[in-house]
């Protein structure tokens, strides 16, 4: 899943410079993540908007320091039974303006007229990953986090607090520039087009942060997102906290 912003005139040019995507899954099942193309509306804190993605994102890590971990917890989303609607939540390091991204996380698709899950991993531009099975139902507790132990490895996890069990896997793939940390809400794509996005509720990340190789930092500062499809909002982000953002289906 890649972040290809698309910004308004006053900073139009500079949308020129992100040519690699953003957000960017492809995920073995093909489906996969679009690039991020989002507006830019000044604020305090900086907002865009984009095809696919929802949350919060650090556009750079403090000076002279890189993002090596990126951590969230949130529930297990209700998601409305509409058949043939997907959806993903996840974390990861790098993907707003840089090439590669380190993630995992969960998505949930409605089949047959019920919600299915699955937790997955993905270096990008890599294909994504299935974990074994890790069961999960609606409301349960889920801390995702992924850990760069250097430029080109890593290692994802995917734990269900709620039941006690937890899937880890150590990865590896193109180099990381340490750059981004992200807590994103995602409609993917299969094949070349974005699934139906699926009425999730709100999905709240709580307990996030993202550590660098000098010390560990919260949500102050952090850019928002919302995903704006055919002219139309359909969702709204809310940093609560330095710990916090809220995801909510419009």
């Amino acid at each position: 899943m890649k972040f290809s912003a698309i910004l308004l005139s006053n900073v139009l040019l500079a949308s020129a410079a992100l040519a690699a995507p953003a957000f960017a899954r492809k995920r073995s099942t093909l489906l996969s993540s679009h690039p991020y193309t989002g507006q830019t509306v000044d604020s305090p804190l900086d907002h865009e908007y984009d095809s696919n993605w929802a949350g919060a994102a650090f556009a750079s890590p403090p000076s002279g320091s890189k993002f090596t971990s990126v951590t969230g917890t949130f529930n297990v989303p209700t998601v409305v039974k509409s058949n043939g609607k997907a959806g993903a939540a996840w974390v990861g390091i790098d993907g707003f303006n840089t090439d590669s991204i380190l993630q995992t996380g969960i998505q949930w698709e409605v089949s047959g007229g019920e919600v299915q899950y699955s937790a997955w991993h993905e270096w990008y531009p890599a294909d994504s990953i299935n974990f074994p099975a890790l069961a999960m139902s609606a409301g349960d507790e889920i801390t995702v986090t992924v850990v760069a132990t250097s430029s080109t490895a890593g290692t994802a996890t995917v734990a269900n607090t709620s039941t006690g069990k937890s899937v880890s896997k150590a990865i590896s793939g193109e180099a990381l520039a340490g750059q981004n940390a992200e807590w994103i809400v995602e409609d993917f794509e299969e094949g070349s087009s974005l699934v139906p996005f699926a009425n999730f509720g709100t999905i709240t990340f709580t307990g996030c942060s993202a550590t660098t190789n000098s010390g560990t930092t919260g949500l102050s500062g952090v850019d928002t997102v919302d995903i704006e499809q055919n002219s139309k909002v359909l969702t709204s982000t809310t940093v609560d906290s330095s710990s916090k953002v809220a995801i909510t289906y419009e």
